[in-house]
């Protein structure tokens, strides 16, 4: 059975509250002679509300993020045990928490788990179903917009879409075959570019952490791209494009704060995993 996205009733409620309210606004303060500041607030709240509309509705492309579990405990002072990328999301690179009604449900992808808490784990988290928090998180904020387009509008199709993708682009067998493996010395970024690029014929986004006082950058994200039929395209490589804007900044998500695009001219350190004592 197919699963269909819920009605956004709660933003149907609001604009409908919102353009009456701007009416009868507008025709009263017309009689009182200061109308000016409610035309320019309701004209711009119905601009800003259209806006947001049309970017989640038409975003283009689909952003895989994978991330080395050591980096991101290097960033935040965790411990892993984990030696191959796991999966961070799979993001529209428009739109962010495109339906605050569509709440996150575990039991729809309970036949996801077992693949979901090993290629798609919380970092944080330890104990039993340790990463459903995250998953919410990441539905709620992306998978809501990708939802979208029909192959992802529902929670099933959204996360076993990104499982997918993972195991379809197999990212810790490319570069091992490409000769990129954790190690004590440094790469340029250019190898580490080119590895993926050779193999898969489009250009990567791949973001590093830099630690204080540390000559070298630290390899944390790399991010390869899917259009709307999921065929591999190019990544934007800069930090201010779109997804970057509105998906990756936000001042709660600690886990994508600090990452920044890495540096072409600076060396990149990618840290195997430290021994445990």
């Amino acid at each position: 059975m197919r699963l269909s996205p819920h009605p956004p009733v709660k933003s149907v409620v609001q604009r409908n509250w919102n353009e009456s309210s701007c009416r009868y606004g507008l025709l009263f303060l017309l009689i009182m002679r200061s109308s000016l500041p409610v035309v320019f607030l309701c004209l711009t709240s119905g601009f800003l509300a259209s806006s947001f509309k049309l970017m989640s509705d038409q975003w283009s492309k689909l952003i895989l993020t994978h991330h080395w579990p050591e980096t991101f405990c290097i960033k935040e002072q965790c411990s892993t045990d984990l030696n191959y990328w796991t999966l961070h999301g799979l993001w529209p690179n428009k739109g962010a928490m495109c339906n605050s009604s569509w709440h996150f449900n575990a039991s729809q992808i309970q036949d996801l788990m077992p693949e979901m808490e090993k290629y798609w784990p919380d970092l944080l988290s330890k104990g039993p179903t340790i990463s459903t928090a995250f998953w919410k998180h990441e539905w709620v904020k992306h998978g809501t917009c990708a939802a979208s387009l029909e192959a992802l509008d529902s929670e099933h199709k959204y996360f076993s879409k990104a499982l997918e993708l993972y195991q379809k682009l197999d990212l810790n067998g490319t570069l091992r075959k490409a000769n990129i493996i954790p190690r004590k010395t440094n790469y340029t970024l250019e190898q580490i570019e080119g590895a993926i690029i050779n193999h898969y014929a489009v250009r990567p986004k791949i973001q590093c952490i830099q630690e204080q006082g540390e000559e070298a950058q630290i390899l944390g994200q790399i991010e390869i791209c899917f259009n709307r039929e999921f065929q591999l395209m190019n990544c934007e490589n800069n930090e201010y494009d779109n997804w970057y804007i509105l998906n990756d900044v936000l001042p709660s998500d600690l886990y994508t704060s600090g990452y920044h695009v890495c540096d072409q001219s600076s060396p990149v350190f990618y840290p195997p995993l430290q021994s445990k004592k």
